[in-house]
C-alpha cells in the first residue's frame, strides 16, 4: 500500500470513528456530557472539543504546505484556537456538525495529496511558539495517531456514562486481499 493510500484509509477510519462517537454521545444529557470524569480534558464534551481544536491547529499548519491544498480553504478561514483545552462548542449538536465538516475537508484533502508532497519538510511553531521543521508524512501520521489516542479516551468516557460505542478497530476497515 502506498503512503497516500494509507493516509486515505486513515482518513476514512477517522470519519467512521468520529461518526460512531457522536452517534453514541448525541443523546446523552448535557450533565453526562459535561461530567468531569478526570480525563485529560475532563469530560466527554471536553475531549471531543480537544479533538476539534487539535485537528484545526494541525490542518491550519498543513494548509501552509506549498501544494496549497484547496480542500483546506475552509480551514484557513477558521479562527486559530488559543489553547488545547478550549471549548469551541458547548453543545454536542453544534460540535457534531462542525466535526462532520472537518471530516469532509480531511477526506477531500487526503485525496488531493501527491506522493511527493509527503517528502516536504514543514516548518511551523507549536502553541508555545517553539519552531519545528518536520517531515510532512510523519506529521500527517501523528495527526491521525493523535485522533486515535483521544478517541480511545472518549470511548472509555462514554463507557463510564453507560454507552457502548461498539467496534473501534481500524481492522474493520482494512479490506481483505487476494493471496497470489
Amino acid at each position: 500500500m502506498s503512503r497516500t493510500s494509507h493516509i486515505c484509509l486513515m482518513a476514512e477510519y477517522n470519519e467512521w470513528m468520529n461518526a460512531r462517537l457522536y452517534e453514541a454521545a448525541i443523546n446523552l444529557p448535557i450533565e453526562k456530557l459535561n461530567a468531569n470524569r478526570k480525563a485529560f480534558f475532563g469530560s466527554i464534551l471536553g475531549t471531543l472539543n480537544h479533538l476539534v481544536v487539535a485537528d484545526t491547529i494541525w490542518l491550519k499548519r498543513f494548509a501552509a504546505h506549498p501544494a496549497n491544498y484547496v480542500a483546506l480553504d475552509m480551514i484557513r478561514d477558521l479562527p486559530t484556537p488559543t489553547s488545547l483545552d478550549q471549548m469551541l462548542f458547548t453543545d454536542i449538536q453544534s460540535l457534531s456538525e462542525h466535526r462532520k465538516s472537518l471530516d469532509q475537508a480531511i477526506i477531500e484533502w487526503v485525496h488531493s495529496i501527491d506522493e511527493h508532497d509527503l517528502d516536504y519538510v514543514l516548518s511551523y511553531s507549536n502553541m508555545k511558539g517553539i519552531p519545528a521543521q518536520k517531515n510532512f508524512f510523519s506529521l500527517v501520521m501523528h495527526f491521525f495517531n493523535h485522533q486515535t489516542h483521544h478517541r480511545g479516551q472518549a470511548t472509555t468516557l462514554l463507557s463510564q456514562a453507560g454507552v457502548d460505542v461498539g467496534v473501534t478497530d481500524l481492522l474493520a476497515l482494512i479490506p481483505n486481499e487476494t493471496v497470489a
